[in-house]
């Protein structure tokens, strides 16, 4: 289980890291570091795909329609989270990056309830509550809601929400979406190249490698988490999840010097209010289940 945790929280940790990795290609359109790391992550989970023995099952799922639909959406929802997320990043709104990796969990149990029939706890209908509450203050601050952060979660929310419900495995899933998003890319980059644009080799060694870079950097936390996923629990993953939007506020107040006022603070506050509320909540009923069945099994 120690291994669990560490593999997931070094993931986490990737992931609240990344607002570094773009910026350092803040020269690079949005558009065109997108395609590259579509393309380069196709390249590295192929590789992986391959090496793990698991083309029969990518294989199998090339010749099913209702899976190539399932993934051809699920790649979309992708494509335009990443967009918004490499946007977002180097146009200067990290801190409202990390707002949407903050209430995205929320996201997730607002959509298992009204698409997988889950009930709500009174301490989710709770924390639910607040976070609304700390969006729309931040609405009325702002004079507008928070659309960079409400769209990263709502796009991841509904990618996870398909991911749930497909039949294919991390890596396996990981690949077929690079596949189907990595057609208009690959078309996309041959198009800029041919225009004589094109940040990659054009513009230098560095900027070259780390547009490369972009497939290890997707593929590696992905490959943590999914293994550190397996080892721990639940609640554990639940408490985790919060280190990378952490890393990502502290990064935007710190290194790249956003403003982060009092008032915008109470905001923030409601938020992590409510997600103290959820996990919380969540640890308690998760404590209470298993000492049903510890008493349960001593009878």
């Amino acid at each position: 289980m120690r291994k669990g945790m560490t593999y997931a929280a070094v993931s986490y940790v990737l992931w609240g890291l990344l607002p570094l990795f773009w910026h350092a290609l803040k020269s690079v359109p949005a558009t065109e570091i997108l395609a590259h790391r579509i393309v380069w992550a196709m390249a590295v989970t192929l590789l992986l795909t391959a090496a793990t023995g698991r083309m029969p099952a990518l294989g199998a799922a090339l010749h099913n329609r209702r899976v190539m639909l399932t993934f051809a959406l699920s790649a979309l929802l992708l494509t335009a989270n990443w967009f918004i997320y490499i946007w977002a990043v180097n146009a200067g709104y990290v801190v409202e990056t990390s707002l949407g990796y903050f209430i995205n969990p929320l996201v997730n149990v607002v959509f298992g309830m009204l698409f997988l029939r889950e009930r709500l706890r009174p301490g989710q209908m709770i924390a639910i509550g607040v976070a609304f509450a700390g969006v729309l203050y931040l609405s009325v601050l702002y004079g507008s809601p928070p659309w960079i952060a409400i769209a990263l979660a709502v796009t991841f929310g509904c990618y996870g929400l398909l991911r749930k419900t497909a039949s294919l495995g991390s890596l396996e899933g990981l690949t077929l979406e690079t596949i189907l998003a990595a057609l208009p890319a690959l078309a996309y980059l041959m198009f800029i190249g041919a225009s004589g644009g094109g940040a990659f080799i054009h513009a230098g060694l560095s900027t070259t490698l780390l547009l490369a870079a972009s497939g290890i950097i997707t593929a590696v936390p992905l490959l943590l988490f999914a293994s550190g996923a397996r080892q721990i629990t639940m609640v554990m993953l639940g408490i985790l999840q919060y280190i990378a939007p952490t890393i990502q506020f502290i990064l935007g107040v710190t290194v790249f010097g956003e403003t982060v006022t009092p008032l915008r603070l109470i905001g923030f506050g409601l938020v992590w209010l409510a997600l103290a509320i959820y996990t919380l909540e969540g640890a308690v009923v998760g404590g209470q289940k298993k000492a049903q069945v510890r008493a349960a099994v001593k009878v």
